[in-house]
């Protein structure tokens, strides 16, 4: 399901303050009653909000809309700062061997919040559900399954500011995806070096006789 601005500023709003009623939502965002449901069903599908049935003295009951743990991920709550302090301090280890077991530790972990979204036995099905993950993310990401070797190209980066002061982000992000789709990946082209994409490809020989659990 696409994600849209008018349900990301739902979400803020919401992170902001705490529970609202439709009638409440519709007076903050200056639209109808009818426009405010239509945005809270999306995020109901998505369970990034909670909806509960408030009592009152006479009439038909309420309904309260809260933020759900995947929610405040979502909104304003994910702090880039924090991620960008976090990076520093991960570019400060000297210690080629360390940082390198760092890098695999963190795109492991990340690997496993996405683990439930990723479908498929093949890694060519792996790849394109992959791709739809980041689609619904708002990150462009294309799959190419023609010719020798299969690619998932990515048309924006998912971390520009990071990006443009340690080249190490592509390499997390190389072994994030080889993570998620189960098999090696290498980084054959990239924005950085004024690409039009960051491409990461896997030999069609390689899927052919990897193994499926």
């Amino acid at each position: 399901m696409t994600f849209l601005d008018s349900d990301i500023t739902i979400l803020d709003i919401l992170r902001k303050r705490g529970g609202m009623t439709v009638s409440e939502l519709s007076e903050c965002l200056g639209v109808t009653g009818t426009a405010v449901r239509q945005r809270l069903n999306r995020l109901l599908e998505e369970d990034d909000i909670h909806r509960e049935c408030m009592e009152t003295l006479r009439g038909r009951p309420r309904h309260c809309y809260t933020l759900t743990t995947k929610g405040r991920r979502r909104s304003g709550e994910n702090f880039a700062d924090l991620a960008i302090a976090l990076w520093q301090e991960i570019r400060a280890i000297d210690d080629a061997e360390m940082k390198r077991g760092v890098l695999q530790r963190v795109s492991g972990r990340m690997a496993q919040l996405y683990a439930g979204k990723i479908e498929g036995k093949s890694v060519v099905e792996r790849m394109n559900s992959l791709a739809i993950l980041f689609s619904e993310r708002r990150l462009p990401v294309e799959i190419n399954t023609a010719g020798e070797v299969s690619q998932i190209r990515v048309e924006a980066c998912p971390y520009p500011e990071l990006a443009e002061q340690d080249r190490s982000v592509c390499s997390l992000e190389r072994l994030l995806f080889s993570e998620m789709i189960g098999e090696t990946l290498q980084l054959t082209d990239c924005r950085l070096d004024g690409d039009c994409s960051c491409t990461f490809q896997v030999n069609k020989t390689a899927i052919e006789i990897a193994p499926v659990e």
